[in-house]
This record gives structure tokens, C-alpha cells and sequence, in this order.
């Protein structure tokens, strides 16, 4: 089966190719592994796979703009959140006979580390892709004084390039907000906001204000706007995550430019800042201080207060790039433990094991109703083969009903989530669940598009 053209990972120069990344994207998703033997299926597949991810046409920039573009079409009218961080994947343990890696975090390690954005619906939450990342290895030879550089010159460049290939990709979007954390504090990001961006970053710097007070004493003595509850993300696997009771406190700060600042960069920019403080946090739990620099409104704002909640659930989006590297990593298809040596095919298989983390967990976002079609994720013959699956798979109870519109996101989820084992009751399905059902669709619809091709004869 070969895959509509909006989910080919990208053309390589050939045809064959084209058509070699679809399969592999699709057997990466289907057995949640990226282990080459499991995905080839057989030692001719694993072959073939192999020479793939070592193919000089194949590369993670064409694979990531290719998923980049699909995701544009999808965020064409929607509020956006554009959410990036980095990850590092080291072999900790697993070193040997890697190739052409420089040292993770600890300086010694072998390694690499790739910085990603995905978006997501604002009004909704739904993922809806993979927008950007940039994949690299640090070179193990000394750099000068990080001060002494150009932000173009230092690793925390790929924040601003992030931003601003959202703002080219995305610039169909009806809002485009750009979140990221504590390392995307960056002044010069501030005073380069890209056009039709606004950005929420989480405050890292107790910065320098033009009154010479410093930031985050600046709310000492400003109104409380009231209180909120909002959701924590989960800290690690297995944790639900929490509610927690918070008070708020937004106003305008007048920010100086660092001193070791770029000269091109103003000398002060003027931002929205937000005290987000948890009262009296469950015991055994600590209190979370979100301190946030926007470029969003709070001040003259028709309802101030509602203008600062939406900053904060907007931040609290965030989340979801954290859950796609679990979902790429340790939680999900275990990249780190891969046994694929060499740096370039390492960073190929990445831009695959970013984009197909991405993909489940669209389907997993879909079982609660999501109204988006199901060819955000699926190609027509796995839609046709799931309209004629899917009665087989109802009973006679209200709750063994698909629930769904037929042909929605939420529709398939439903198909996919009882392919997997889920008997509709008890918990949601989960990753796994989704894959496995994934697995038994796409095997299913291959033999559907057989039958059909043969009754066409």
C-alpha cells in the first residue's frame, strides 16, 4: 500500500525512495519499535531499511520539511501553539561502535540532541504535528567564551530559528503563539519577534529593568487579579500530573538589554510579565512559580484577568513537545536504544521517530472526540478499509457503539483503540493500545486493497 502523498516523508530524488520512507514511517508506527530487524519484518527488510537510512538523498532536513508542510495545511485558520524544546538522546551504557557522535551532556558520552516544534490547536489542544527540528551533534574540540559570541554563532540560535520558520510555515494560521521554556528566555528572541508571532517564554534571568528594579521583584506590589486552577503536566511516566489552586499577577515591565547583549539588539524592550504563585500545594508537593514574559496583552485589556488566565493555559501547552520526546524516547520507541551506529543514519531515524511519535499521539488525542478528519492520519486505503471494519468490531450495547462521526479523527481512534484490545469500557486506551490496533489496521487494509484490486479484474 503505497501512502497519499500528504504523509510520504519526503521524495529523496526518487520515486523508490519516496516510497521506501512511507512504508518505513508506517512500520515504525505500527509496530512502536525502532528496532530495523521488527521494522523490516524479515533480514531482506532490515537490509533494505538499513541502506535506506544510509542513502546520501535521504536526509532528516527533507523528512522534517516534508512534515513541516503537512502540518501547515492543517493550521491553516486555527489559533496556534507552537511549542519547541530540546531533548538530548545518549547511548549512556551503549556507546560502543558509535560513529561520528560528539559528547551528550556530560562531555563525555556519546550523543546527539535535537531541538523540535510541534503545533497545537488552541482552542481544542489537539496535536497536529511536527512543524520544525534541527538535529546535530556537538563537536568534541573546544569553543571560545560563549559571551565572546554572536547569538548566531551559540547553540541557543535554534530558538530564534525555530520562531521564525513558524512564522514562514505557519503563516496561514488565524494566531500563531510561540511557547517555550526557561531556555527560550532569550532578549534577542524578544526584540526579533518574527512577523505574525507572539511569543510566551518562561522567565529564566532575574532581569535588569529600566527603573533599575529587577524582574522578579517587579509584582511585590502589584494587584492580585484572583485565582485559578490549573492542570500540572505529568513530572514522569506513570504520573497523573495534578490540579493545582494558583494566584495570579500580571503587568508591563520595561526590560534593559543584557550586557553582553548583540549590538544590533535595542537597548530595552517592553514585555507583559505574569506571576503565577500555587497556594497552599498538596502535601509532599512543591509549590510551582511560573514567572512568564510574553508579548501578549494583559494591561488595558477589556476582562485583564481572563487576558492573564488565557497566557497561562496557553503556557501550560506547552507539555505537549515534552510528551512527543517520552513518546520518541524511554516512554514510546525507545530511540536511545536503538542499535543503528553510524551519526547520519542515526539522525535520519530520529526525524522518523519524531514525526511517527507525533502521529500516535494524534491518535490517542482523537478518542475523546476530536472533530479533525481522519486523513490528518491516515491514508484513504486505511480510511476505506476502516469504513468496512469498523461495524464488525460494534456490539449490542450503547457503549460497544462507535460514538463518532464516520470518517472523523475521533472515528478511526475508536476503530484503531478496538484492533488494539480496548473493550470499551474501564480506561481510555492508551500508546500502546493505539499501536497495536494501528498494526492490525494497516495489516487489514493491505488485504483490503488486494480484494479490491482483484474485483476490479
Amino acid at each position: 500500500m503505497i501512502a497519499e502523498e500528504q504523509f510520504r516523508i519526503g521524495y529523496f530524488g526518487d520515486m523508490r525512495r519516496e516510497q521506501a520512507g512511507a512504508t518505513l514511517l508506517e512500520r515504525v508506527i505500527t509496530t512502536g519499535s525502532l528496532v530495523l530487524r521488527k521494522i523490516g519484518g524479515d533480514r531482506a527488510g532490515e537490509l533494505s531499511t538499513n541502506r535506506f537510512l544510509g542513502s546520501p538523498r535521504v536526509t532528516p532536513e527533507e523528512i522534517l520539511d516534508t512534515a513541516g508542510t503537512r502540518t501547515s495545511l492543517a493550521c491553516a485558520g486555527r489559533r496556534i501553539v507552537a511549542a519547541h524544546d530540546t531533548t538530548e538522546v545518549n547511548f549512556k551504557g551503549r556507546h560502543l561502535r558509535r560513529e561520528g557522535l560528539g559528547p551528550a551532556g556530560d562531555g563525555k558520552t556519546p550523543g546527539f540532541l535535537c531541538h523540535a516544534m510541534v503545533a497545537i490547536d488552541a482552542d481544542d489542544e489537539a496535536l497536529l504535528g511536527v512543524v520544525h527540528a534541527r538535529i546535530w551533534t556537538r563537536s568534541a574540540e573546544p569553543v571560545s567564551a560563549r559571551r565572546s559570541r554572536e547569538i548566531e554563532d551559540k547553540e541557543s540560535f535554534r530558538w530564534l530559528e525555530a520562531s521564525t520558520r513558524a512564522s514562514e510555515l505557519l503563516d496561514s494560521a488565524a494566531q500563531l503563539i510561540v511557547v517555550g521554556d526557561r531556555e527560550f528566555d532569550i532578549y534577542s528572541q524578544f526584540v526579533r519577534v518574527p512577523p505574525g508571532v507572539h511569543l510566551i517564554a518562561r522567565a529564566a534571568h532575574n532581569r535588569r529593568l529600566a527603573d533599575d528594579e529587577r524582574l522578579f521583584d517587579a509584582p511585590s506590589d502589584w494587584r492580585d487579579f484572583g485565582t485559578m486552577d490549573v492542570r500540572v503536566p505529568p513530572a514522569r511516566p506513570g504520573d497523573p500530573g495534578r490540579i493545582a489552586h494558583v494566584g495570579v499577577k500580571a503587568g508591563r515591565v520595561c526590560i534593559v538589554k543584557p550586557r553582553h547583549g548583540a549590538k544590533i539588539d535595542p537597548k530595552t524592550v517592553t514585555l507583559t510579565y505574569l506571576e503565577v504563585s500555587e497556594i497552599k500545594p498538596p502535601k509532599g508537593k512543591t509549590a510551582i512559580t511560573w514567572r512568564l514574559l510574553t508579548t501578549l496583552p494583559v494591561a488595558g485589556e477589556p476582562d485583564e484577568f481572563a487576558a492573564a488566565q488565557e497566557i497561562v493555559r496557553l503556557y501550560r501547552l506547552r507539555w505537549r513537545i515534552e510528551q512527543v520526546f517520552r513518546a520518541m524516547k524511554s516512554d514510546g520507541l525507545r530511540l536511545e536504544e536503538t542499535q543503528v551506529t553510524q551519526a547520519a543514519k542515526l539522525f535520519n531515524l530520529a526525524a522518523i521517530a519524531l514525526v511517527a511519535a507525533a502521529r500516535t499521539i494524534q491518535l490517542v488525542d482523537a478518542r475523546d472526540g476530536s472533530r479533525r478528519p481522519a486523513s490528518d492520519v491516515a491514508d484513504q486505503g486505511v480510511i476505506a478499509a476502516a469504513k468496512a471494519i469498523g461495524p464488525t468490531l460494534e456490539g449490542n450495547t450503547t457503549r460497544q457503539k462507535n460514538p463518532h462521526e464516520p470518517g472523523s479523527l475521533a472515528w478511526l481512534s475508536w476503530i484503531v483503540a478496538r484492533l488494539g484490545g480496548w473493550n470499551c469500557y474501564y480506561k481510555p486506551p492508551g500508546p500502546k493500545t493505539m499501536r497495536a490496533g494501528w498494526n492490525e489496521l494497516a495489516a487489514m487494509a493491505a488485504g483490503y486493497a488486494v480484494a479490491m484490486a482483484q474485483q476490479n479484474v
